[in-house]
């Protein structure tokens, strides 16, 4: 019978190592998370006269509903919906569930009915200005049947929204939009959702 014995300075040697590594794991996987969300952020500014992120808006049945991302544009006070989801994505108009081929197969539900749902709780509250949502997904994942209706891959924002001009020339077509932005914005409330991956 052999007998091991380990001093105990290497076991505790090993425990700091294995503490430094979880940890670091940790560390750069929360950076990674913080630099995706400011290089989201600062494409959102690019697109946008103003911007507000993870709000709630009133329902108009006394409730509220959690908006990832509202924008003033120049076309537009844009809903925005964010989603992180990686792997080939098969989804439709007509589909209750959209089902994800990644590392593992898992579904979820068809995310226009509740943009449909916050694009309503905005116009209740802009009156005539015009009133737009998204679903903005990652390039982490890829639509293989073509990209359903009101869905916006991050890497076509900008062609669909484009980047503000901020000439004197578009500002009188930004001041629109602007008296409904305020009394909008007046009326939202944070959020307590977490700021979600893109």
């Amino acid at each position: 019978m052999i007998d091991i014995h380990i001093e105990p300075r290497w076991i505790g040697i090993a425990a700091a190592l294995l503490v430094v590594v979880v940890g670091g794991f940790f560390a750069v996987r929360a950076y990674l998370r913080r630099a995706r969300r400011r290089a989201l952020l600062n494409r959102l500014e690019r697109i946008a006269v103003a911007a507000v992120h993870q709000v709630l808006v009133p329902d108009g049945m006394g409730g509220f509903i959690h908006i990832d991302h509202l924008l003033l544009t120049p076309r537009c006070v844009l809903v925005l919906d964010t989603r992180r989801v990686a792997g080939l994505i098969f989804g439709g108009d007509q589909m209750s569930d959209w089902t994800v081929m990644g590392r593992r197969r898992y579904t979820f539900d068809n995310p226009q009915p509740a943009l449909y749902d916050r694009i309503a709780a905005v116009k209740a509250l802009v009156g005539d200005v015009p009133v737009e949502g998204r679903i903005l997904f990652s390039n982490v994942g890829k639509f293989t049947k073509g990209i359903p209706k009101y869905v916006l891959m991050l890497d076509g924002m900008e062609v669909e929204f484009p980047a503000v001009d901020r000439s004197v020339e578009s500002s009188a077509q930004i001041a629109e939009g602007a008296a409904a932005w305020s009394s909008l914005v007046a009326q939202l409330r944070p959020s307590p959702h977490t700021f979600t991956k893109l």
